[in-house]
């Protein structure tokens, strides 16, 4: 048992370096409906195609690994404990871990397999491959092994790996077959309804044809429609998106580094796992490791709070503002500087000067430069400019303000010291606008589309007056409907903005309401109406005198020129987008939440910490937020014994490197070393207590190495909303533990003995009817599980507790009779084949 605590240990790091290398991701440019196209990144491995290769030959490498070594270790002739092995795991997989996950679902829950097409698949295929064992060993041609049998065996792996991918992409026949979908009200979204269960009877319809205005059985109402290419990559952000929301609402004082920290370790247990991590998680609960996700939520959150603390040690000097505005009367303008951050401490000199814009040193303002100097505790400055006024009619003109060259007291630059101590940062250029006084003025809005985020709340737009700041004049405005529409995506505003005499800019208000979505691009419009002369003096007479003289008609005149009117932009287009912070927040969290970067490691160092630290078992990981316990005596235990394992496979590369490839080739060799030992070991503990091989590859080496799968099973069942990654992933390993295992190895020996010009015999007895016992009661288990879709139950796990109880039951049972047989079998007291 001490060597198979040595295999699990070492698949547990051949796992993690599987998760880094399907993990790897590339760029795809993506079609929106509306033709728009966007860059996101998608998987390179298809998750069908790495279940069945790399997941499945992780967590079968100690069988298919003892196969081959058996044969070759036997001068290639065949043994029973290599395909005994096989058969025997096969049917513990099938029967104990399916009955075991089927009784760990709590009372009155049910978990159903989504991807049927796939799971009829690897189902056909695991039971297939044993039919075709017996085919091959007791009718096409008894005892004997030929090339082509052999080679054909091996060569239904890669074919039952692209029929799997087929039918997961919808190829070929799939893409002319209608699916069947719901609409979900509630949430606005199209779900997919696979392997949903119909009002009556069993439902295994996945790609039913339906005509157009037909509805789908159902207790919502069901429409037909058709799923645009690329849906899927977007999964993953709704769910965070949904994650943020929910915390939101469950944590109103919570603020957003809170949040985000909660959000991160509840997207870690709540998004779709793959085999490799159930596999890996097990494994280092069993051996004291404590809980993968609870340790890296904890890493995370401290990191974050060692980059606040370095970001608190260094000074941010910029201006309050980067605009400034003032009419060319005012005489002079007052800029302000501010220091934020730092110990407070040191004593900076920061330079500054003006530059030419359109406005001129000398002709319209006053060429200004020196040094501020911020001592310590003094956090802001002031920065004084002269502005020059004139008689002339001209248009708005502007200048700048630079802050350059910060030092401190002793004659350091800005990047002195590790960290810098203080640095210059945006803005750290001012622009100064200097209005005209001698005109009523043009209202206008600065730009012609403004573009906003969802999360502004209240959208405060700002109305320049242009060219001079004469009177009270009132600008009456009104919002108009885009693609946003009032009262979704903002709220209807009308009124009017009042600008008093030398007054150059107000403000008005319209209310944006936060849909929290992940990409938004909607518009409306404000628009601004003519503009009323409020005050009431000799130029608003003059303009509505009936018969003026020709001095008041020049008078008249001069009043028109400077009457208010409407600017360039008089409407603007507002489009909301997504919140950036909310978006950027979602994206890390997305890269942050990859699960490989929490089961992997980087280093030699951080390895061999871990295998020296003791961490809790909790398994529990439902409670967002809950701190990880402390270790307890058993942790202690578990650590104790699996010490030497953990610091000998510490030597192992880490799985950041080459991808995980070098953690990948390591480590399956590693295993393929202690599968031989492992061998020896086992046929000579058969031979002590007196047991065939046969025997002892069906009870004990299968019942060791599947014992990690086993738990990881039991988790998966429990934590994932569908049964695929415990039940669908046990057909998978089958299939592939008989072509890979036992098509590598009698491949290898029927070559050798075709060169040597003999045959290779394989005994069919023990094998043939371990195989036809495992094929009967594979079908009746696959019978039973597609009972369990009926409305009554729900699902192939789970349920009401009487039938959860008795499939439970009745899967052991199935267990128990083909150990039963196979046993009596191999001593001859029931006739084989």
């Amino acid at each position: 048992m001490y060597m198979f605590l040595g295999v699990s240990i070492i698949a547990d790091r051949f796992m993690s370096s599987i998760e880094v290398i399907t993990s790897q991701e590339k760029e795809v440019t993506i079609t929106k409906p509306n033709g728009e196209t966007t860059v996101t990144t998608v998987r390179i491995w298809n998750e069908t195609v790495s279940n069945l290769t790399l997941m499945a030959l992780g967590s079968s490498a100690p069988e298919i690994l003892l196969s081959v070594i058996e044969v070759c270790g036997h001068n290639f002739d065949a043994g029973e404990l290599g395909p005994g092995t096989i058969v025997g795991s096969a049917a513990f997989n099938m029967f104990v871990i399916i009955g075991l996950c089927v009784w760990v679902i709590p009372d009155g829950e049910s978990r159903k397999i989504k991807h049927l097409r796939v799971f009829f698949i690897t189902a056909f295929w695991s039971i297939f491959a044993y039919i075709w064992l017996y085919l091959i060993l007791a009718v096409i041609s008894p005892g004997i092994v030929e090339v082509w049998e052999a080679a054909v065996t091996l060569l239904y792996f890669p074919v039952c790996v692209v029929l799997a991918w087929i039918a997961d992409r919808r190829l070929l026949i799939y893409k002319y077959m209608h699916k069947r979908y719901r609409a979900d009200k509630r949430h606005g979204i199209v779900v997919e309804m696979e392997g949903d269960l119909a009002p009556k009877g069993i439902d295994v319809i996945m790609d039913g044809k339906l005509s157009d205005g037909n509805s789908c059985p159902g207790n919502s109402s069901s429409v037909t429609v058709s799923v645009q290419t690329g849906n899927e990559l977007d999964q993953n952000k709704d769910e965070v998106v949904r994650i943020l929301k929910d915390l939101k609402e469950k944590h109103p004082d919570k603020d957003l580094d809170q949040l985000i920290e909660m959000a991160n370790y509840s997207a870690l247990v709540h998004q779709k796992k793959s085999r490799a991590f159930y596999r890996v998680q097990a494994t280092r609960m069993m051996i004291g490791a404590g809980n993968i996700l609870k340790k890296h939520a904890a890493e995370h959150s401290r990191r974050a709070g060692g980059q606040d603390a370095d970001k608190a040690t260094c000074s941010h000097i910029c201006f309050e503002s980067a605009q400034y505005q003032c009419t060319e009367n005012c005489g002079s303008l007052t800029l302000g500087v501010i220091l934020d951050g730092g110990t407070g401490q040191n004593t900076f000199y920061v330079d500054y000067c003006t530059e030419n814009g359109s406005a001129n040193a000398g002709a319209d303002y006053e060429f200004t430069e020196g040094t501020l100097v911020f001592k310590p505790g003094e956090t802001r400055k002031e920065i004084k400019v002269g502005i020059l006024d004139d008689d002339i009619f001209e248009e708005d003109e502007h200048f700048f303000v630079r802050l350059q060259k910060l030092r401190l007291e002793e004659g350091g630059g800005e990047g002195t010291g590790t960290p810098p101590k203080g640095r210059l940062v945006e803005p750290l250029v001012a622009t100064i606008t200097i209005l005209d006084d001698d005109h009523a003025g043009i209202f206008t809005f600065g730009q012609r589309v403004l573009r906003v985020s969802e999360s502004t709340g209240t959208l405060t737009v700002t109305v320049v007056r242009n060219s001079g700041s004469r009177g009270t004049v009132a600008v009456p405005y009104h919002t108009e409907d885009g693609s946003a529409k009032a009262g979704v995506d903002y709220e209807e505003t009308r009124g009017e903005v009042e600008f008093t005499n030398e007054q150059t800019s107000q403000t008005l208000q319209v209310r944006i309401i936060n849909m929290e979505e992940y990409e938004k691009q909607e518009n409306f419009f404000i628009v601004l109406e003519d503009p009323k002369w409020l005050k009431r003096g000799i130029s608003a007479l003059l303009l509505n005198q009936g018969n003026p003289t020709p001095e008041e008609e020049e008078a008249r005149r001069i009043s028109e020129m400077g009457k208010p009117i409407l600017g360039e932009h008089s409407r603007l287009e507002v489009v909301i987008e997504e919140a950036c912070d909310f978006k950027s927040t979602v994206d890390k969290l997305i890269k942050d939440t990859n699960l490989a970067m929490v089961i992997g490691t980087r280093s030699w160092k951080e390895q061999f910490v871990q295998a020296v630290t003791v961490s809790a078992g909790d398994g529990d990981e439902e409670e967002e937020g809950q701190e990880q316990r402390a270790p307890n005596c058993f942790d202690y235990f578990l650590h104790i014994l699996c010490i030497f394992w953990k610091i000998l496979f510490a030597f192992i590369p880490p799985s950041g490197y080459w991808n995980g490839w070098a953690c990948f080739i390591v480590s399956i060799c590693v295993i393929g070393l202690l599968t031989a030992v492992i061998g020896d070991l086992a046929s000579h503990f058969g031979c002590t207590v007196g047991l065939r091989d046969s025997v002892t590859a069906v009870v004990f080496v299968a019942l060791g190495t599947s014992v990690p799968d086993t738990f990881a099973s039991k988790v998966a069942a429990t934590q994932d909303q569908y049964a695929d990654a415990s039940v669908g992933n046990v057909t998978g390993s089958n299939a592939v533990n008989v072509f890979l295992g036992i098509g590598v190895a009698w491949s290898v020996a029927a070559v050798y003995w075709e060169v040597k010009g003999k045959v290779f015999r394989v005994d069919p007895g023990s094998l043939a009817f371990s195989v036809t016992l495992f094929t009967i009661f594979a079908f009746f288990s696959m019978g039973v599980l597609m009972l369990r879709r009926r409305p009554s139950i729900g699902g192939e796990l789970g349920g009401p507790r009487v039938p959860k109880v008795l499939t439970s039951l009745l899967f052991f049972g199935l267990w128990f009779l083909y150990i039963l047989f196979s046993s009596l079998e191999a001593y001859c007291h029931i006739q084989g084949f």
